[in-house]
């Protein structure tokens, strides 16, 4: 059975941000990380991003795009519909 790129995307982008939940929660004792992409591009990339989008990608190059496409997703106008999740994962496969 084929798995959809976008939807293995998505569901990386859950488990990054609940161990990114978790981190946040031991590591920064309930402190937000400003610096939340960079980290959720390294345990993205480290859990098989490539595999995904198939070709390799860097945590900087993850990183940025995670940035800019939250961005996007904060100002954009409409609000998308879908979670920040589904609506990242669509942009990374389409665009990373």
């Amino acid at each position: 059975m084929d798995v959809d790129p976008t939807e293995a995307v998505e569901a990386l982008l859950v488990r990054t941000m609940e161990a990114h939940g978790t981190y946040e929660e031991t590591e920064l004792n309930g402190v937000y990380d400003q610096q939340w992409p960079r980290w959720y591009a390294a345990f993205a990339v480290e859990n098989g991003l490539g595999l995904l989008v198939g070709h390799d990608v860097t945590a900087d190059q993850v990183g940025e795009f995670l940035a800019s496409s939250n961005a996007e997703f904060e100002q954009a106008d409409p609000k998308p519909t879908d979670s920040w999740q589904a609506y990242t994962a669509r942009r990374i496969t389409a665009e990373l």
